[in-house]
């Protein structure tokens, strides 16, 4: 999964806390998710109001939490636990490490494998 897809699938699911998330997805989202914090930041800096930040966060919110508990269900974990980012410093750590870790392999209670980028041609030739 590339960046613009895993933008797209996480907008279109934009509150669907079912199914699956692979690393990619979330990853990329994750990212996606910084880069516009710092723009609006930068923006708001410039302009002297926190409105597009306030904005921003609020839009990202709930897709945010959704493929959080997509990845989490990923690994056969329930989105519940999206709850530990509220215990300081160790929550944070905790979530993280699962964010990074793969998924559980085949279908699990909530779902197939989350589908992934078509794989590239095999270039090379049988000699």
């Amino acid at each position: 999964m590339d960046f613009g897809l895993a933008i797209k699938t996480c907008f279109s699911k934009y509150a669907d806390f079912t199914g699956r998330a692979s690393r990619p997805e979330y990853w990329w989202f994750f990212l996606f998710s910084v880069i516009v914090y710092f723009v609006t930041s930068f923006v708001d800096g410039a302009i002297g109001l926190p409105i597009l930040n306030v904005i921003a966060m609020l839009a990202l919110l709930l897709p945010s939490l959704a493929v959080g508990a997509r990845r989490l269900h990923d690994m056969d974990y329930s989105g519940w636990w999206l709850l530990l980012a509220l215990v300081p410093v160790l929550g944070s750590i905790a979530l993280i490490v699962w964010f990074c870790m793969p998924g559980t392999p085949g279908a699990n209670r909530f779902g197939e494998v989350p589908a992934q980028a078509p794989a590239l041609p095999n270039t090379q030739s049988a000699a």
